[in-house]
């Protein structure tokens, strides 16, 4: 994504279209092949495991890498593009899969974008020294039918993709399975549990907005107020003002910029708009991927350049992000916030009097020729289902993270469920980051979900976390990169 904040949010149920989740769910399984059965042969199997996963019907093999300790296979799986009606078209969607050993759990990954094709490994697959599934959300290219009908893309059609996915494999790998991602990632596997609560064994969703009122975000603003110290926040708001007041020049430069890499402005509608957002964006943007020792680096807006400026809004904001090559790889992203997730509407009283449009909607980066109407009952229906239903979940945030001002909650009808917030973290909060006891609390309770849990990680009713709980597989500095999208501002 963009260098900035990463405006990617939620999506919208489609309880609307059949009335009950039960009618969803009965729509989706009719949909789904039978997988082959594994030929086992005492504690082994006769056959290789990529034969055993391309004998999946709609499973075909792109290529396999290769990896120490692994074998790492890159798939297309054949999907509907209506889970309520198969028999009207179907799209390949890309997958990976780290294979480990079948005796191990597996770990379901989504990012919500494009998956990774090359081999990593998430938190919870090193927790539990698993095999991990990594799914790309459907519309993202290449997995997007031809011709697209966007209003095919929705949580519950990508939440129904993953059921399929995992109703094929769970035969190959019958073992515990927990689902997984980070930010949009994260609430993907969040709406996974919402709509099929009987697959996963466990869920560990990080940084995962949870955007419930689309119209009502001044947690957001409260958060942007107190974020921090007060000198970074100065010093942001201070070349933010400034990139606002020197617009005249900055904006030479960006069309400079715009020439030499063929950056083009159709979908936002101008330049000068684009050049807008990504200043609006700068602050936001900051949070989500810095740290507060970071804020040294931050120019002194009064003396600073125009050079200075610019470098340091493209460094955090990135001037590439609203200009239609920017925006072409996330249309999915900002036509699902537009229509079910939601999307922030920062004020930043501090611009007021040098703002023209104000923090745009995800409407001015999707093309118009794509129709969008706004569902407020998604996000809702699903605040609603974690709050009262919640069962071996558990959500890490950042205590920086702009995306955290909306956190997911659990309620009284919630169980084994955990809301953890990892101190001066941000968009990369993990459970690595969290304090002692609530990261040996966490770790215990993967394992423990993941069935690979000593006895003497948990203790009685209280599922009290041993000192010695940590993950079972051994560091990676490869497998174990992360990723952090930097740009744009989407979760």
């Amino acid at each position: 994504m963009r260098k900035t904040l990463g405006r990617l949010l939620p999506l919208t149920v489609l309880i609307g279209a059949l009335g009950t989740t039960g009618l969803t769910a009965q729509a989706a399984t009719a949909a789904e092949p039978a997988a082959a059965a594994p030929t086992t042969a005492g504690q082994g199997t006769t056959a290789d495991i990529k034969d055993r996963i391309l004998a999946i019907p709609g499973m075909s093999l792109i290529e396999e890498k290769p990896y120490p300790g692994y074998r790492f296979f890159v798939l297309n799986y054949e999907q509907p593009i209506d889970h309520r009606q198969p028999w009207k078209g179907t799209f390949k969607q890309r997958i990976t899969l780290l294979h480990k050993d079948e005796s191990r759990p597996t770990v379901f990954y989504t990012s919500g974008y494009n998956v990774n094709t090359s081999p990593r490994r998430a938190e919870p697959t090193t927790i539990v020294d698993g095999n991990q599934v990594s799914m790309e959300y459907r519309f993202f290219n290449p997995s997007r039918p031809d011709p697209a009908d966007w209003s095919k893309l929705d949580i519950w059609q990508a939440a129904s993709d993953q059921h399929r996915i995992f109703t094929a494999l769970k035969k190959i790998y019958t073992k515990n399975w927990l689902a997984t991602g980070g930010s949009k990632g994260g609430m993907t596997a969040t709406y996974f549990e919402r709509f099929y609560p009987r697959d996963m064994d466990g869920v560990v969703a990080y940084v995962a907005p949870n955007d419930v009122v689309n119209k009502e975000d001044s947690a957001y603003d409260r958060f942007l107020s107190k974020v921090g110290t007060k000198e970074c926040r100065d010093k942001l708001a201070g070349v933010q003002r400034e990139a606002l007041i020197r617009r005249e020049p900055l904006e030479a430069k960006y069309k400079e910029a715009a020439a030499a890499n063929g950056w083009t402005f159709n979908t936002v509608g101008s330049l000068d708009k684009a050049f807008e957002a990504v200043v609006l964006d700068y602050t936001w943007a900051f949070w989500q991927y810095s740290l507060l020792s970071d804020c040294a680096a931050i120019p002194d807006a009064k003396t600073a350049t125009d050079q200075q400026i610019w470098d340091s809004v493209d460094t955090i904001s990135g001037f590439s992000a609203y200009a239609d090559q920017g925006l072409e790889t996330f249309t999915p992203y900002y036509y699902q916030a537009g229509t079910q997730l939601g999307s922030p509407d920062i004020k930043q009283p501090w611009l007021k009097d040098l703002t023209r449009y104000g923090y745009q909607p995800p409407r001015s980066f999707v093309p118009r020729d794509i129709p969008m109407a706004f569902q407020p009952g998604a996000m809702a229906d699903v605040d609603n289902w974690v709050r009262n239903n919640a069962h071996q979940m558990l959500f890490v945030y950042g205590q920086n993270d702009p995306w955290g001002a909306e956190p997911f909650h659990i309620g009284y009808g919630a169980t084994d469920s955990y809301v953890m917030t990892a101190p001066g973290a941000n968009h990369g909060a993990n459970v690595a980051k969290l304090q002692d006891g609530e990261k040996a609390l966490a770790t215990a309770r993967i394992l423990q979900w993941a069935g690979v849990a000593p006895a003497a990680n948990v203790f009685g009713t209280q599922k009290t976390a041993a000192p010695q709980a940590a993950p079972l597989a051994a560091p990676d500095p490869e497998l174990d990169r992360t990723d952090l999208r930097r740009d744009s501002l989407r979760p």
